[in-house]
Formats: C-alpha cells, sequence, structure tokens
C-alpha cells in the first residue's frame, strides 16, 4: 500500500466520523444551517426587502419568502450582474454558473465563495466515503479522467461566468493533478467529437482508476475506446475500479455499459447541480443518496401531488415520508431563497435521510442530461407549423435510448390533420427550434450523443384510444406533451399498428 493511498483511508475514516456526526444529529443540524443563513444574509437587498430580521422560525420565514423558480429570483440576479453587491448574499458571487433555460433562456446562477467550498468538498467526500467504506483506495495512485465542459470562462458583470463542470475544474485538489486527465489543453476543446478523439488519444495508454461523467457521454467515450483498440474498457485499463456519474439515471445505459467494459465496476452517484451539491451514494448496497444536511442548504419539501395548489404546504425535514414524491424546495449560501429548481425526490430512509431523484416536477425528457420541458416542445411545434403547409392534432415527444440502428434520438410521435408537403423539411424546423432553445440538446446533437428527432406519424385514433385505455378520454385531460420514458410511445405504437 502506498503512502497516498494510506493517507486516503486515513482521511477517509475522518470524515466518516464527521459525516455521521451530523447525520445521527439531522434536524438540529437543519436548524443550525436555517439559523445561520438567515442571520448571514439579514442584511442584503434580499433579507432587508423580506424583513430577515423579524425571522425567527420556519413559519415565519415561509410568510415572508414565497417559493419561486430562477424568473421569480431573475430581477436580483440582474441587479448583480448590473453590479450590485450585497444583492442575495453578502459581497459578489464568486461565479455565474450557465445553465440551458426555459422561459427565461440562460440562467446565470450565482455561486458564492462559501457555496464553491461545499461543491468542493461533497465532491471529495463521496469519494472519501467510498474509500471508508469499501476499504479500496488503490485507485488513487492512478490516472483518473473527468469528462466536463470547458474550463474556460467568460465574465458577466464581471463575474467569471461558465457550465459548472467547467467551473469545478479549476478545483480539482492539489494532491490529484498529477493523476488527472485529460490535459487542460484537451479539456479547452470545445467540439465534442474532436475533444471525445483527443481524450481517447491521452488517455488509452495510461493506468487508468477512475472515471467520471455524465452517462450518455461516457459511453461515446467507451465506443470510442472500443473502436480505436479493439478491447473493452476493462481490458484496456485492467485497473479500472470505480465509476462516478450523476446527471441522469445510469439503469438505462447499464446493459451498454457493461458490456463495453466487459464488466461491472463499482459506482458512486452523485446528485450536484449549480444550485448546490445536495447528495451522493454513501452505501453501495442501500438505495438512495446520502441527503447533505451540513453543507450550508436548508432543504424544504412540497408533496407533488400538492404542488399545483394556491398555498402547498412546505415541510421541513422532520415531515417527510419514505416513498412520497417532493419537490426539492433549496436556501442556499449562493442566495437562492424558496428555490424551486423543478427537481423531484423521493426518501428511501429517513435513519439517516437518503433520496433518490424521482424526476421533475413538468413532464421532461432528460434521458441524456437535456432537460427538455413541454415548453420548448410547444414552442417548437408552433415554429415548424408556421414555416409549413402541415396541420397537427395532437403530439408527444419521447427518447428512443436504444434503437434497431444509429444513434438514439428523440422520437416525435404525431397525429397530422394534414401531412407537410415537405416532411423532412419539417423535421428540420423542429430541430432547429429545439437547437436554439435548449443548449444541452444541441450541445447533443452536435456531439454526436443524438442524431436528429425522428418523426413518426400516426393515424387520427391513436391519441383517443390511448387515453380510453387509461379512462381519461374527453373532459379536462390532456394529452402529455412528453415524457422520459417509452410507456406511452410504445402504447401509441401499438395503437398504430392496429390501424396496418
Amino acid at each position: 500500500m502506498s503512502i497516498k493511498s494510506l493517507a486516503a483511508k486515513i482521511y477517509a475514516a475522518w470524515v466518516y466520523h464527521k459525516t455521521q456526526q451530523w447525520a445521527r444529529a439531522p434536524h438540529k443540524t437543519q436548524e443550525k444551517v436555517f439559523r445561520a443563513l438567515i442571520d448571514t444574509a439579514r442584511n442584503t437587498d434580499f433579507g432587508r426587502d423580506h424583513d430577515f430580521g423579524s425571522i425567527t422560525s420556519h413559519a415565519d420565514f415561509v410568510a415572508r419568502v414565497p417559493v419561486r423558480d430562477y424568473e421569480g429570483l431573475k430581477p436580483y440576479v440582474e441587479r448583480i450582474k448590473a453590479g450590485g453587491t450585497d444583492v442575495l448574499w453578502p459581497g459578489k458571487p464568486l461565479y455565474f454558473a450557465k445553465t440551458s433555460g426555459t422561459t427565461s433562456g440562460v440562467k446565470y446562477i450565482p455561486i458564492t465563495g462559501p457555496g464553491m467550498k461545499a461543491q468542493v468538498e461533497a465532491s471529495k467526500n463521496a469519494i472519501l466515503s467510498y474509500i471508508h467504506e469499501t476499504g479500496n483506495a488503490d485507485f488513487v495512485d492512478r490516472k483518473m479522467i473527468f469528462l466536463q465542459g470547458s474550463p474556460e470562462l467568460t465574465e458577466v458583470g464581471g463575474i467569471k461566468t461558465g457550465r459548472l463542470s467547467g467551473i469545478s475544474a479549476h478545483f480539482v485538489p492539489a494532491y490529484l493533478q498529477r493523476n488527472r486527465l485529460p490535459s487542460w489543453k484537451t479539456n479547452c476543446i470545445e467540439d465534442w467529437e474532436t475533444k471525445v478523439d483527443a481524450v481517447v488519444a491521452e488517455t488509452k495508454d495510461q493506468d487508468m482508476g477512475v472515471i467520471a461523467g455524465i452517462p450518455s457521454w461516457v459511453q461515446m467515450y467507451f465506443e470510442r475506446l472500443q473502436t480505436q483498440t479493439g478491447l473493452p474498457t476493462k481490458k484496456l485499463f485492467p485497473n479500472f475500479q470505480l465509476f462516478i456519474y450523476g446527471g441522469v439515471n445510469y439503469e438505462p445505459y447499464r446493459a451498454k455499459f457493461e458490456a463495453l467494459m466487459g464488466g461491472r465496476v463499482d459506482s458512486i452517484e452523485l446528485f450536484p447541480a449549480s444550485e448546490g451539491f445536495f447528495a451522493y451514494q454513501d452505501k453501495q448496497q442501500e438505495r438512495g443518496m446520502l441527503l447533505l444536511l451540513d453543507s450550508g442548504i436548508f432543504y424544504e419539501f412540497i408533496e407533488a401531488s400538492t404542488f399545483g395548489e394556491d398555498a402547498p404546504k412546505r415541510l421541513t425535514l422532520d415531515q417527510v415520508k419514505v416513498g412520497v414524491d417532493y419537490v426539492l424546495i433549496i436556501n442556499t449560501q449562493s442566495g437562492l431563497w424558496g428555490y424551486n429548481m423543478g427537481d423531484t425526490v423521493q426518501f428511501t430512509s429517513t435513519a439517516p435521510y437518503r433520496v433518490i431523484v424521482s424526476g421533475r416536477i413538468k413532464h421532461y425528457i432528460s434521458a441524456f442530461g437535456e432537460h427538455v420541458i413541454a415548453k420548448e416542445v410547444e414552442y417548437a411545434m408552433q415554429q415548424a407549423l408556421a414555416e409549413s403547409d402541415a396541420q397537427v392534432n395532437e403530439f408527444t415527444v419521447a427518447p428512443q435510448i436504444n434503437p434497431e440502428s444509429g444513434l438514439p434520438f428523440h422520437e416525435w410521435l404525431i397525429d397530422f390533420q394534414q401531412l407537410p408537403s415537405d416532411m423532412e423539411g419539417f423535421a428540420e424546423s423542429l430541430d432547429r427550434a429545439m437547437r436554439a432553445q435548449n443548449t444541452y440538446y444541441d450541445d447533443l446533437i452536435a456531439g454526436s450523443v443524438l442524431r436528429r428527432l425522428v418523426i413518426t406519424p400516426l393515424a387520427h385514433h391513436c391519441f383517443s384510444d390511448y387515453m380510453r385505455s387509461l379512462g381519461r378520454l374527453g373532459g379536462q385531460n390532456k394529452v402529455q406533451r412528453l415524457s422520459n420514458d417509452r410507456k406511452m410511445a410504445d402504447a401509441l405504437h401499438g395503437f398504430n399498428n392496429l390501424a396496418k
């Protein structure tokens, strides 16, 4: 055992002990975080606007601070972009994390110094938790690859701005820098296909121990490795021991991954976002990720089934139950208050508190990390119809992860009242509108992770047959505009086949 791996085990034991201290006192820990957040932000613009000085309880906070999404918080963000200080949090943010927006276009999520520190600590502690549980620390002496966005940053309002993965590249600990791949130069390549080829060239002859990234991107890397070397990943990297991932559900990719790798490896699931790092997998055999209660985030939860009500109840940690879908509401040391990211979670355990990401409060597609929402597909359809002679009765969109041939794609199942005279042009218009709205989707197309969307025309009766099969035909029932699985799409194909 090397000195480095021995030191990692000792450090991992210390971090585990610290984690257990707050995990065993969850409600006290969250109350402490709540008090610290309110006290620190008392004299900010937001704190004064919402009378933080008079808040003594969560009930006071709920009465003064409504639940907001980015649109609701945007006026404060614009004030920061214009040069304001002490707006949402004392001073100025250290970074803006640039993300794909919905109605807002591009979103600029503030990340303060304390917020960035918490992100870095959580990433590190996820690996240390694995080391403590398994006793496996050999990989710290081997190479580690992190497939991420470019670390090159721009400035907005004098604040460094980029994607979270690119920002995080600036915070790789010094003791890992010698092990880290790819090189800074390769990481800065913007074109994804060019970048993957460069990563393959840099790594194929290395002693790789850890590979991390969003599954859809890592899959492309594995495929390119196999194409160039003729070997599955574990044959090429016999000491490859750990896969770290987040952003999308790994399960749809697992079979494909194991075929590409030539077997299983241990994995760690993470729940990071530009808004904060919320949870990580702390046990290999336990379902769910440990919710981080001592990382400067105070959590609230709204039952997803009540979210559309006028004043849904905002629950604290001590009020949640296992197996219920909750909309995650966060309050952070980067100045996000009563903030709804749109994610829903379920608790798999309350001792300690572990969660899974169960979806989004609205229908969405994120099979590859694209975060496509209903507004985007509806707007794309509107644009395509404006450029065509087609007429549409109904439509829905679903991902096709495992096509019979070629790259995966988004399938648009459409009941046309009148078929477009130029179907190819119609598909091109749809795809162009989607790419213009959603940068993640655009990246996936440009990076050849997805191919252009595919249109499946349906017989007129298909949607009504499907709704009838659910007992939801007529009335105020609406067709689901998009979904993150194939359940509805496959059912519609079945009804379509009946007409053939």
